[in-house]
Formats: structure tokens, C-alpha cells, sequence
């Protein structure tokens, strides 16, 4: 077993002082908690939509990944698929091993466990709606937009312009609008 104060001393090396996405981080910062759940591997959970393809990871989510004692070959993937969609993936089982152990870059799954169950629903995305009364535009821009013939164009540059209104009064409330 490694020295803990090696180990703290190794990471303090890695650290460079700039920046880095939180995308980079992120496997190694979950390796810990993806291990407690058979995941040697965090990026088989991180990287399913580009692993299977959006519509197979619409409708699945890797669970658990186990192995046969002492070995880190043909192992078996449990995964979580909604309702009906399993019997598709199970018709596309060879198919998705393949790209899974192509993505490991060794045998590394020899077959896939599937438990049907209802998927967690991803984070709904908030709309936000407008508040208060539709901003006018100024009367100079008004008249610009009058000189435009094209009728798609003109309404495309108003809603625009509206827009770049409605975005700048939300970004300073306290100034003053003009009608």
C-alpha cells in the first residue's frame, strides 16, 4: 500500500495552477464513488450517450459493472432500461457490447444484464417567460426597420431587437427605458 503522505505529495505535483474544465475533473473526482458501484471505469457512466448513441441512452443507464473473481475480462453489465425499449436493446446486445468494449479498448464486457425499471428523468429545463409588457423599440430603429421590404427579414431583425432590449433591462434594471 502506497505512503498516504507519497500519494498527497504525487498530487500536489499534478497541480499545475491553471484552470481546468470541470469535465477533466470529473472522472477522477467520481472514480471513488463509481468503484462502490462496480464501476472500475467512471467514464462507461459519463460517456453512455457517446458510448450507445442518443437513442439507445434515452431509454438506458449503465448500473453496475461486475467481473468474475480475479479477472478484469468478459465481464457483465447491468443495465437500466425503460418499459418496452428492452426487448430492442436486447436485439441490439452484440452491437452495444461492441462499442462498449471498443471504448474500454479490450474484451472488456461479454454480456449485458438487463432490469427493466423506470429511468431517472433528466433535469427539466426552466423557460423563462417574459416579464411585464413586450419592450419597444426606439423610434430610430423603428424607422430603420420600415426601410426593410423583406418581410421575413424585418420581423427576424424586430424580434431581435426586442430581444437585445428585454436582455439588456434584466442585465440593468435601474436604468431607464426608453419607449
Amino acid at each position: 500500500m502506497p505512503n498516504p503522505e507519497t500519494v498527497m505529495a504525487q498530487q500536489i505535483i499534478k497541480r499545475s495552477g491553471r484552470p481546468r474544465a470541470l469535465a477533466a475533473s470529473l472522472p477522477q473526482a467520481a472514480r471513488k464513488s463509481m468503484r462502490s458501484h462496480g464501476f472500475a471505469e467512471a467514464g462507461v457512466v459519463t460517456d453512455w450517450p457517446t458510448i450507445v448513441g442518443p437513442l439507445l441512452s434515452a431509454h438506458s443507464a449503465p448500473q453496475r459493472l461486475s467481473f468474475p473473481r480475479g479477472s478484469r475480462l468478459d465481464g457483465t453489465l447491468h443495465v437500466l432500461v425503460s418499459g418496452p425499449f428492452s426487448t430492442e436493446l436486447q436485439h441490439l446486445e452484440p452491437m452495444v457490447i461492441e462499442r462498449i468494449n471498443g471504448y474500454f479498448g479490450y474484451r472488456a464486457i461479454a454480456r449485458l444484464r438487463l432490469v427493466q425499471g423506470v429511468l431517472p428523468r433528466p433535469p427539466a429545463r426552466r423557460q423563462t417567460e417574459p416579464q411585464g409588457p413586450e419592450p419597444a423599440l426606439d423610434p430610430v430603429s423603428e424607422a430603420e426597420l420600415e426601410k426593410i421590404e423583406a418581410p421575413e427579414l424585418r420581423a427576424a431583425l424586430e424580434r431581435l431587437g426586442r430581444a437585445m432590449r428585454r436582455r439588456s433591462a434584466a442585465a440593468n434594471p435601474s436604468a431607464k427605458r426608453i419607449a
